[in-house]
């Protein structure tokens, strides 16, 4: 892939990429919870154009895990996922790695009903898992990672 990309963008070109990326300096976004609550984990990072978001689950506005299980819980993940992206000057076409965590993986089909429709142009690289348990009781965890605009 190098020697293509090497090609295309010329030596120089990917070097001076590659120097700007470890030159970066990593701009830490703290999550904002409910008055006197603190996380122990930033809501995004940003490094050069790069913005990796935490892990969302389905809480609504009120604090509390959505009802209507994992599809309801998917919606409201992903709609807290693309608000934190506008936040940081992105969007779900930009994004291009998510993973995911259910609660139960015979979930994954409902999951995905939901998931798909968030991405017009592009689907971005996935990783999926069951786990033995979710933050709050939760069906669903949703982490994306994106590029952004500078």
């Amino acid at each position: 892939m190098m020697k293509n990309l090497s090609k295309s963008m010329g030596f120089a070109a990917l070097a001076l990429l590659t120097a700007q990326a470890l030159a970066a300096e990593p701009e830490f976004f703290a999550r904002k919870g409910a008055p006197g609550q603190t996380y122990p984990f930033s809501e995004a990072v940003q490094v050069g154009q790069m913005l990796y978001l935490s892990g969302d689950i389905g809480i609504g506005a009120n604090g509390k895990i959505v009802e209507g299980g994992v599809k309801a819980e998917t919606k409201q993940a992903m709609d807290n996922i693309g608000a934190n992206l506008a936040r940081h000057h992105s969007s779900f076409d930009q994004v291009v790695q998510c993973t995911v965590a259910l609660a139960d993986i015979a979930e994954w089909p409902a999951f995905n009903e939901v998931y798909k429709g968030y991405f017009s142009k592009h689907f971005p690289a996935r990783m999926a898992y069951a786990a033995s348990g979710l933050a709050l009781g939760a069906r669903v965890e949703v982490q994306c990672n994106a590029t952004v605009a500078q």
